[in-house]
């Protein structure tokens, strides 16, 4: 104890400047403080040397050393007792927690507890609310995986009659298929959620069970198709009517297709050519100032005589042929006329109009009978081959056929599912094709009421129909800008013709015997095409705006038993070329214009057959 209390006076810097004195280190000199013997070498003799300046700046280095712990590199981690609220977010979020963000704070209030503990903190509206929908969707999740899971059947009417089962409506308004299948499916997920699902199905099995032994005869009977509307008397006599009628003019028909083939005298593609030539020499012979308003429809007399124009003015006119000129009026509509058509037979005209009517005139000008039925405009009319008849066509989705002597409604016929717009009749008598702005064009046995045919292909609404002589290709046109082929015999479409570049109005072939198709569109032009291949032969341009109709004339004889008979009878070649074409095409157009083209070699071939 007493050596420990010598010792720091060792330690004095009087000692220390004595050692530096000597020359002696720094480091001997803490080595003899260990040492006892060496306090009698301080002599008060050693203060005057000058070593004291000299050892503050050996002590200013060192100073730096010790300086460096004193501030702890642990100083920054004092506010880690902060994190602990971390856990918590939806608390500062929600604006619960604005102070006290120590852990002092924390501590000292007593309604709180550890950070790590979050199930007692208050909970706003906003939070709650926020809670419930995420829940709800975890709910909805859960359940479109339990609905994933379960089998529904893919067959429509077994959806619906599950859906039947389980009391639910079987179709809901502008639902489809794959929207009634999610719809049960979801209903059977929340049903098997809620643990009914089993008991349903079984009740309903059950009930199946007992009632399908007593009530399959029942049901054989129910799903018995296609069914039937009876139709009057009237409409029986008509269908009986026109199957003798189509029976004598497809024997006719055919007759002649034979004797085509069979005779070695008989030159039909030598005809075709001569037929296309005539066509594609048409050039414009006349133009007509058809009314104030733009013209809707035309349509040429069985003889050539007279051609009746329409317009959007409610008026149809009758003009002499071929100087077009004006011969009588018919007024009596109250709307714009839609089309307007001759009779086949006789010189009678049939017009339509948006006033919802069709009415029959004669050449005089003399309203003969009215049709009233349609709950909306008509749009295309046309007649029967035999004369007969009418078909017209409406916005109301159906087309009608009238009996011309009595001017009672025979047949409303439905079966497209929009607007009506295009009708015709095949040659024979036998068919009608209509069309409309659902796209589709189908076919109609009018002896037996069906639909035989349901042609797609279109894309647009198709407007304009027109059956060949030929018997077997049908031509229709809409406002896809196309012109579509459509054989008969084998159901289907065998050309598509890209024919213009805006909407086609209306399609027509060549009466006499299809030799060629003229197509009339707004983009103001009216073309040919070869029946034989479909291809352009000649390009009809001259009006400056839509054309909207066209009508083709037929040869000098217009009955083919006559015509048959006159062939027959000749022997010069170029003379029944000449029978075998027309030779004359009528345009009307929105310009209010009416265009005559006639063909450069008409009046050599009237010079021929006069020889």
């Amino acid at each position: 104890m007493e050596v420990d209390e010598e010792n720091p006076p060792s330690s004095t810097p009087v000692e220390a400047s004595s050692l530096v004195d000597d020359g002696q280190t720094v480091v001997p000199a803490v080595n003899s403080t260990a040492i006892q013997p060496i306090p009698p070498i301080i002599p008060p003799v050693i203060p005057p040397p000058v070593v004291p300046p000299v050892a503050p700046p050996i002590v200013p280095a060192m100073a730096p050393i010790p300086t460096l712990p004193t501030p702890p590199v642990l100083r920054p981690l004092a506010p880690l007792p902060i994190r602990p609220p971390i856990p918590r977010p939806p608390v500062p979020q929600n604006g619960e927690m604005r102070t006290s963000d120590s852990d002092s704070d924390d501590d000292s209030d007593p309604g709180r507890t550890a950070p790590g503990s979050t199930q007692e903190y208050e909970i706003s509206e906003e939070s709650r609310q926020v809670r419930e929908r995420q829940e709800k969707a975890m709910l909805e999740l859960m359940m479109k995986r339990r609905a994933s899971a379960l089998a529904v059947p893919t067959n429509d009417m077994a959806v619906r009659a599950r859906l039947r089962r389980l009391g639910e409506p079987i179709t809901l308004f502008g639902e489809r298929e794959m929207e009634r299948r999610d719809r049960l499916r979801m209903l059977m997920a929340k049903l098997d959620a809620e643990g009914q699902l089993e008991k349903l199905m079984k009740a309903h099995e059950e009930e199946e069970a007992a009632a399908s032994a007593t009530g399959e005869e029942a049901e054989e009977e129910m799903l018995q198709y296609p069914f039937y509307t009876e139709g009057s008397k009237a409409l029986l006599d008509a269908r009986i009517d026109i199957a003798k009628y189509s029976i004598v003019r497809a024997a006719t028909r055919l007759q002649r297709a034979q004797r085509k083939r069979d005779d070695p005298d008989e030159d039909v593609d030598a005809e075709m050519d001569w037929a296309l030539k005539q066509a594609g020499s048409l050039a414009l012979d006349c133009s007509e100032i058809g009314d104030d308003r733009p013209l809707s429809g035309c349509s040429l007399s069985r003889d050539g005589k007279f051609l009746a124009t329409c317009s959007l003015t409610g008026v149809a006119k009758l003009w002499s042929m071929p100087k077009v000129q004006k011969v009588s009026t018919l007024k009596g509509h109250t709307e714009r006329l839609t089309d307007v058509k001759f009779s086949p037979t006789d010189n009678l005209i049939a017009t339509g109009s948006a006033d919802r009517t069709a009415r029959l005139w004669n050449t005089e000008g003399f309203h003969l009978k009215t049709f009233e039925g349609h709950l909306d405009r008509l749009a295309r009319i046309a007649f029967h081959p035999s004369g007969k008849y009418l078909g017209t066509t409406s916005f109301d989705k159906t087309w009608r056929l009238w009996d011309i002597d009595t001017g009672v409604e025979l047949l409303l016929q439905e079966g497209q599912s929009r607007s009506v717009y295009g009708i015709d009749f095949h040659q024979d008598g036998s068919l009608a094709a209509s069309c409309g702005l659902d796209s589709l064009v189908r076919v109609w046995d009018l002896r037996t009421g069906r639909s035989i045919l349901a042609l797609e292909g279109h894309v647009k609404p198709v407007l304009g129909l027109s059956f060949s002589a030929n018997g077997y290709y049908l031509a229709s046109g809409g406002e896809d800008n196309t012109c579509r082929i459509w054989d008969l015999r084998k159901k289907k479409s065998v050309y598509m013709i890209p024919a213009h570049s805006n909407l086609i109005s209306q399609v027509k072939f060549e009466p006499q015997e299809g030799y060629f198709l003229i197509t009339a569109s707004y983009d103001m032009t009216a073309k040919i095409w070869s029946a034989r291949d479909f291809k352009p032969v000649k390009t009809l341009s001259g009006h400056e705006a839509k054309v909207t109709s066209l009508d083709v004339a037929g040869g000098r004889s217009h009955s083919p038993e006559k015509k048959f008979k006159q062939l027959c009878s000749r022997f010069n070649k170029s003379v029944l070329l000449v029978m075998a074409d027309g030779n004359c095409v009528a345009t009307v157009s929105h310009d209010r214009t009416i265009k005559l083209w006639c063909s450069n070699n008409s009046e050599q071939d009237h010079a021929m057959d006069v020889d």
